[in-house]
C-alpha cells in the first residue's frame, strides 16, 4: 500500500472515530440535560402549586420550610409568596416575611438574577428567578417567586465538555502516535538508504537492501538494488576491459621478448648438437657422463623453446597433437630433468601409479609442460624438503591425476586467483605457469581442481578423458 493511501486512511479513520465519539458523548449529555431540566421543571411546578395552596388556604402553618429541605437538591434555593401589593406574606426564609418588593421591577416568567442583586452565598453560582402570578377565577391573589440555582445543569454541561475534550485529546493522541509510528517506519529505511549510499559512494558495492514492502520504500529499495547490480556489472566490465587491455600490452611486450629469446635458444641447441657430434668421441671415459649432461641441456633447451612458443601463442587456439601415451613413461622423461634440483632440496617423489592404468590420449609435450609446472611449484612450496606424491586412478571413464605436496599451502584469498594470467606470489616468475596449465587441461576436455590449507600442503587434481583406444580396451576388459 502506498504512503499516500496509508495517510488518507489514517486521517479518515481518525475523523470517523472523532465524529462517532463526539456524537455519542453529545447524545449522552443531551439525555442527561433533558432529564435534569425535566426534574427541575417538575420541582418548580410542585413549588408553585404548593405556594398557591398556601396563598389560597387559610391555614396558618407554612409547608415551605419542610419542602425546601428536599427541593434544594434539585436547585430550588428560595420560595417567596407575595400578595398583590408586593408584600411577602410567606417565605422559605422567615427573615423576608413582611418585606415588600417593587412589583414594577418584578418581571414575570424565568429570568437570570442580575449580578448586583446576587447575595454573598450565590456569587459563584448562576441563580434564576421564576415569577408566576396566582389568579383564581378573575381575581389575582398575588405572586409566587421561586429562586433556583441551575448548578446541576451547569455541572452536566461542564462534565460533557470535559468528556468531549478528553475524547478529542485521546483521538489526537492516537493519531499522533500512529503518525510517529508511520514516520519512524519510513524514516528508518530512508536513513538506512542514506548510510548505504555513503557506502556505495566509498566504493563498497556489496550492499544489498532487503525489499520488505510494496510501497514507495520497497520501490526505492528495489531501485537501489537494481542500481547497485548495474554498478557491479559495470565495475566487472571495466575490470575485464582493464585486464584485457593490460594483457594485450603485456602480451605484445612479451611476444617481442619471447621472439628475441628464441634466437639464442636455437644457437644453444645447434651448439649442443655440434658438441655431441665433434667433441664427445674425444672424451674417452667421460663420454657417457658428458653425453647424459648434453642430453639434459638439449632437453631443457627444447622445453624452454616450447614454453616460449606457448607463451607467444597464449592468446591463440592450441593445436593438440594427441597420441596414446603411457603416464609412467611420460613421468620417466619428465622427472630426471628436475632430479638434481629435488635432491638439493631434499625432496623425494612418491609415485602411486597403478600398473593397469590405460594410456592417456594426450599431447605429450603439452602435458609434459603441465607436469613440470606442478612439480616445480610443489618444490618451491617446500624449501625445507618433503615428499611430492604423484597419483593416478581410473574413475568413471576418466583418469584422475593427483599432485600433492607438503608445502606452505595457498592462502584462501589467493586460491581463486592462481589460474589468472600474470598472477604470482613469487619473487621470480611471470605468473603464466598455472594459467597455461589450466588452459592445456581444458583444451584436452579435462578439469583441474585445487585443495589447499595454510601450512598443510596443496593437492592439485586433474581429470582427463580417455581416448578412443583406451575406451575400447576398457570395454573389452569389462
Amino acid at each position: 500500500m502506498k504512503l499516500n493511501a496509508k495517510l488518507v486512511i489514517i486521517m479518515l479513520s481518525l475523523l470517523v472515530v472523532a465524529m462517532l465519539t463526539l456524537f455519542t458523548l453529545n447524545q449522552y449529555a443531551q439525555t442527561d440535560l433533558v432529564n435534569e431540566i425535566q426534574e427541575s421543571s417538575q420541582e418548580i411546578s410542585k413549588a408553585v402549586q404548593m405556594s398557591i395552596e398556601d396563598l389560597t388556604s387559610a391555614a396558618e402553618t407554612s409547608r415551605l420550610m419542610d419542602y425546601l429541605t428536599t427541593a434544594r437538591e434539585k436547585g430550588i434555593n428560595e420560595i417567596n409568596i407575595m400578595n398583590t401589593e408586593g408584600e411577602i406574606i410567606d417565605s422559605s426564609d422567615p427573615d423576608k416575611i413582611g418585606k415588600k418588593k417593587d412589583l414594577k421591577k418584578l418581571e414575570k416568567g424565568v429570568h437570570a438574577v442580575p449580578r448586583q442583586q446576587m447575595t454573598a452565598t450565590v456569587l459563584s453560582q448562576k441563580p434564576y428567578r421564576v415569577v408566576v402570578p396566582v389568579i383564581v377565577g378573575d381575581e389575582q391573589l398575588g405572586y409566587v417567586e421561586v429562586n433556583m440555582l441551575l448548578d446541576n445543569i451547569r455541572d452536566i454541561q461542564h462534565a460533557n465538555f470535559i468528556r468531549r475534550l478528553f475524547a478529542t485529546c485521546m483521538i489526537f493522541a492516537v493519531g499522533i502516535a500512529l503518525t510517529i509510528f508511520l514516520a519512524k517506519r519510513y524514516t528508518t529505511p530512508i536513513q538506512n538508504l542514506v548510510v548505504d549510499f555513503k557506502r556505495i559512494s566509498a566504493g563498497d558495492l556489496s550492499v544489498t537492501i532487503p525489499v520488505e514492502s510494496n510501497d514507495e520504500i520497497g520501490e526505492m529499495a528495489q531501485g537501489f538494488n537494481n542500481m547497485v547490480e548495474k554498478l557491479r556489472e559495470r565495475e566487472a566490465l571495466e575490470k575485464r576491459l582493464y585486464e584485457a587491455e593490460h594483457l594485450s600490452r603485456v602480451g605484445q611486450l612479451a611476444s617481442g621478448i619471447a621472439h628475441e629469446i628464441r634466437n639464442p635458444l636455437n644457437y644453444i641447441s645447434l651448439a649442443i648438437d655440434h658438441l655431441k657430434a665433434e667433441m664427445l668421441p674425444c672424451c674417452g671415459e667421460k663420454r657417457t657422463e658428458l653425453e647424459e649432461l648434453t642430453n639434459k641441456i638439449k632437453e631443457e633447451v627444447r622445453r624452454a623453446n616450447y614454453m616460449v612458443i606457448n607463451f607467444m601463442n597464449y592468446g591463440r587456439p592450441l593445436k593438440l597433437r594427441r597420441v596414446p601415451t603411457s603416464y609412467t613413461e611420460l613421468l620417466s622423461r619428465v622427472l630426471p630433468v628436475l632430479e638434481n634440483r629435488l635432491q638439493e632440496q631434499h625432496i623425494t617423489v612418491d609415485l602411486q601409479i597403478p600398473a593397469d592404468l590405460p594410456p592417456l590420449w594426450i599431447d605429450q609435450e603439452l602435458l609434459r609442460n603441465c607436469i613440470l609446472n606442478f612439480v616445480s611449484n610443489a618444490a618451491q612450496a617446500m624449501p625445507d624438503g618433503g615428499t611430492i606424491t604423484l597419483g593416478a586412478e581410473l574413475k568413471q571413464g576418466m583418469v584422475e591425476l593427483t599432485f600433492a605436496d607438503q608445502g606452505v599451502g595457498i592462502s584462501p584469498e589467493d586460491i581463486s586467483k592462481i589460474f589468472q594470467p600474470y598472477f604470482t606470489t613469487k619473487d621470480l616468475g611471470i605468473g603464466l605457469g598455472l594459467a597455461i596449465t589450466e588452459r592445456i587441461i581444458k583444451e584436452h576436455g579435462g578439469e583441474i581442481r585445487v585443495d589447499s590449507s595454510q601450512d598443510m600442503g596443496t593437492l592439485f587434481t586433474v581429470l582427463l578423458p580417455l581416448g578412443p583406444a583406451s575406451e575400447d580396451k576398457i570395454s573389452k576388459q569389462v
